[in-house]
């Protein structure tokens, strides 16, 4: 099984709690155990991590270079402004893919401003939870299962 991370950014912590229209009922913890069975699924041993910190997201992308084999990252509210996010990514040698809940380009024109995908293999939004499912489809595609 290769070894995959997903990356949930700031805010992602209070899903299921904060603006339910939007993001829906499921908690961070639904979500994560979904993704986790997905990836076994199709041959991935998944790792999550979340935090409010940019810093602490960035130590974590760093740590993913030559220990998995791709990432799925949510940055939250850092893909509109974290120039060190996308130098994290772009340094860290492995495929990432980008996913959002909601549809980023259908909401408040700051959001559909993006400095993390262009140094993604690609970008997936609009889809709620199924969006980190989609995620892992398209990092299986990158790299195979």
């Amino acid at each position: 099984m290769k070894k995959v991370l997903v990356i949930h950014g700031p805010n992602l912590n209070m899903l299921g709690v904060r603006e339910q229209s939007v993001y829906g009922t499921k908690t961070l913890d639904d979500i994560n155990e979904m993704i986790v069975s997905h990836g076994a699924g199709i041959g991935f041993d998944v790792e999550t991590v979340q935090s409010n910190s940019e810093g602490a997201l960035i130590d974590a992308i760093h740590t993913a270079r030559g220990s998995y084999a791709g990432a799925v990252i949510n940055p939250g509210a850092y893909t509109h402004t974290s120039y060190a996010l996308r130098d994290a990514i772009s340094a860290a040698g492995i495929p990432f893919v980008e996913v959002h809940l909601s549809n980023i380009y259908s909401r408040e024109d700051f959001r559909k401003t993006t400095v993390t995908a262009p140094v993604c293999a690609g970008q997936i939004c609009g889809f709620g939870p199924h969006s980190y499912i989609l995620g892992l489809e398209a990092l299986r595609h990158l790299i195979g299962g």
